[in-house]
This record gives structure tokens, sequence and C-alpha cells, in this order.
């Protein structure tokens, strides 16, 4: 079975372009998205969703995986804010009264989904690793 190169067995340089510049781009298209279809929004959010439990699959257990999802979540909602003003679009799905608060709800929403993916890897080394 597949086994992924943990993140903290990776060279620093990749650790900060998976950490942290992949969420910014992923956060800068849904940015431009939030402004062009809602559905195309929902549909990109799901497939990073999908993405952040993918990613926690590089780390020991959840708790790795939590921190990593919490700090790329972050990232991943400033870019969006940070686009969408730059863009100047209207906003196609609602940011709420408090915008930046967006930003700590996508820091949440991967801490957790980058929890499971960690949390899904662990049992399934403890599994192979059991006898039998």
């Amino acid at each position: 079975m597949f086994e992924p190169t943990l993140f903290r067995d990776r060279p620093r340089p990749a650790q900060i372009a998976l950490g942290g510049i992949v969420p910014a781009i992923a956060g800068g298209v849904a940015g431009v998205l939030i402004g062009v279809s809602s559905s195309a929004y929902w549909a990109y959010g799901a497939l990073v969703a999908v993405g952040s439990i993918v990613a926690g699959f590089e780390h020991q257990d959840g708790w790795g995986g939590a921190d990593r999802g919490l700090v790329a979540g972050f990232i991943y909602g400033v870019a969006l804010l940070v686009v969408h003003a730059v863009v100047g679009t209207h906003a196609t799905v609602s940011l709420g009264g408090f915008p930046p608060l967006l930003a700590v709800i996508t820091a949440i929403a991967g801490m957790l989904l980058s929890a499971l993916g960690g949390r899904i890897a662990r049992q399934q080394r403890v599994r192979r690793a059991s006898p039998g």
C-alpha cells in the first residue's frame, strides 16, 4: 500500500510550498470564483476540503494534521479575501457581516479536515502493523 512521505520529513522548501503556497493559490482561486458563480465556488470548496483531508495523511496522527490544517486554512481564507478584494467583484456567496471572520472559519475547517486525514492515516498504519 502507498505510504506518503511525512510532512516533517520533506525538505523545508517543499514544506513551505505545500503548507503555505498551495493553500494561498487555492484561496486565490476561490477568491475569484466567489465573484463568478456560487455553484463553482462551492464545488471548488468541496474539492479543497478533500485536499485538506488528503494533506492530513502526511502526518503521524490527527494532531499533526490539525496543526497544518489550521495554518493552511487561515492562509486560504486570507488569500480568498485579498484576491476577492483585488478583483473587486460582487460576492455570489455571503461573506457575513464581518468578512475577516471567514479566515478564522476556514482555519477551523482546515484544522478539522486535516486532523481527520491524520487520524485516518494513523488508523491505517496501526491496522497494517497489527498481526493477523
